[in-house]
């Protein structure tokens, strides 16, 4: 399901489906993509910052166009604890890629992966950032 911001509106709470993860997607492109990130933020329970959280960050194939400083981006990564994911949404190689990552870390977000909880999951991609 999609939501251009938060909170989702309350009057079909008892027809939605379980929520395993949260993409937030920013447009490195856009300030204001950034903003409706942050506003958002604060509409998200504190348990999903333990691994159902991620940023999407696109349009970095396009850094001459940056309006968002990308210090902004992983900072707010850090504060969060949740993992950042660099993209290109519009080459199609990438899409494929980035289709995959997200979906593999839905699976595990969602307890369909034996033995890899979405908290040590969470934990594992910031220490790979941090090499």
């Amino acid at each position: 399901h999609l939501a251009t911001s938060l909170p989702l509106p309350p009057e079909r709470d008892h027809l939605r489906p379980r929520i395993d993860l949260v993409a937030f997607m920013i447009d490195i492109k856009s300030k204001y993509s950034l903003k409706n990130v942050e506003a958002s933020l604060a509409y998200v329970d504190d348990s999903f910052f333990l691994g159902k959280v991620c940023f999407l960050v696109t349009g970095v194939g396009r850094v001459n166009y940056c309006s968002v400083e990308m210090n902004a981006i992983r900072n707010l990564g850090e504060v969060y604890c949740s993992p950042v994911l660099f993209c290109e949404l519009e080459v199609e190689g990438s899409q494929v890629a980035t289709a995959q990552r997200l979906l593999r870390m839905l699976e595990i977000c969602a307890g369909h992966v034996p033995g890899v909880s979405a908290l040590s999951f969470s934990s594992l991609m910031r220490n790979c950032a941090d090499d």
